[in-house]
């Protein structure tokens, strides 16, 4: 059975770390909890980029990403120390600046394990993975089940899908097989919230920068969407299971898939203000099935 074709919108905020914007933050933090909403926040283990450093460190970093954790919200691992060690895209983006993409297997599965590790040690147990500039490849995907991790947020598409992290795997392989070799991929393509077309919709946040007009911005979207906002743990429990060709097929084709996304929004645009008929949904969105 597949899940309803309804828009709904997910909250990411990245680059959270001991010396990220704290005073932004205490805002956004305030509007999330009056809207009972449960963001993902990408968490930087053991932060060594000087352009995140923003602000005096706090002392009690863990203790309120533990806090977070007990409310629900979903802690994501945003790398290792987002320390760009390498120029190289990987397969989501055209961006070379990497911590993972194009790095040693070795070398990745170190940068994993510290980064895992310092989780653990603080309480935190996480199942997604988010990169730092977006940037990853396939031996990064090889790697991450071995350390609990079967979710990917990242990549231009609009239906969540599941694929196997070996191709030689495939549905009828049984739970186990699921459960150590199978990856969930739920896209990630707003900065900011807009009208959209059915999908599941992912609005990425930097709020190091955001100024006092940014703030009730957010607040305004909040008022404005906050029906249409779920939880990870909401979409991935809803499209479990379920694969798609063409998202698949979109997440690693970083030339085309922003393009297309864009000309989808735009065409939902013109659609609603009654510039143009209602869009025909496109034919490759049969290609998403139960797996």
């Amino acid at each position: 059975m597949q899940p309803p074709r309804t828009t709904k919108y997910l909250l990411r905020f990245d680059d959270l770390c001991p010396t990220m914007n704290w005073a932004v933050w205490s805002e956004i933090e305030a509007a999330l909890m009056e809207h009972h909403l449960k963001p993902i926040l990408a968490v930087v283990p053991d932060n060594q980029d000087p352009v995140l450093k923003v602000a005096p460190a706090v002392e009690n970093f863990w203790e309120r990403v533990r806090q977070w954790q007990a409310r629900g919200w979903t802690i994501g691992l945003h790398g290792s120390q987002h320390k760009y060690t390498a120029e190289h895209a990987g397969i989501l983006t055209l961006k070379k600046k990497t911590e993972f993409a194009g790095v040693s297997a070795g070398e990745q599965e170190e940068k994993l394990r510290r980064g895992v590790e310092i989780f653990e040690r603080q309480g935190i147990k996480t199942r997604v993975w988010i990169a730092p500039n977006n940037s990853f490849d396939g031996t990064t995907v090889s790697l991450l089940p071995g350390f609990g991790i079967h979710i990917i947020c990242d990549g231009y598409f609009r239906f969540p899908y599941v694929s196997p992290v070996t191709p030689s795997l495939s549905p009828s392989d049984g739970h186990r097989a699921r459960e150590r070799g199978w990856m969930t991929w739920v896209p990630q393509q707003l900065f900011c919230f807009r009208p959209a077309p059915p999908g599941i919709w992912t609005v990425c946040y930097h709020h190091n920068n955001w100024s006092a007009e940014s703030v009730s911005k957010f607040r305004e979207d909040l008022d404005c969407y906050g029906a249409e906002i779920s939880s990870l743990d909401e979409v991935v429990q809803e499209w479990a299971g379920h694969s798609c060709r063409w998202s698949a097929f979109l997440c690693t084709s970083p030339r085309l898939s922003p393009l297309l996304i864009r000309c989808e929004l735009k065409l939902w645009e013109w659609w609603r203000s009654g510039l143009i008929q209602a869009p025909v949904p496109m034919k490759a969105d049969s290609n998403c099935r139960a797996g």
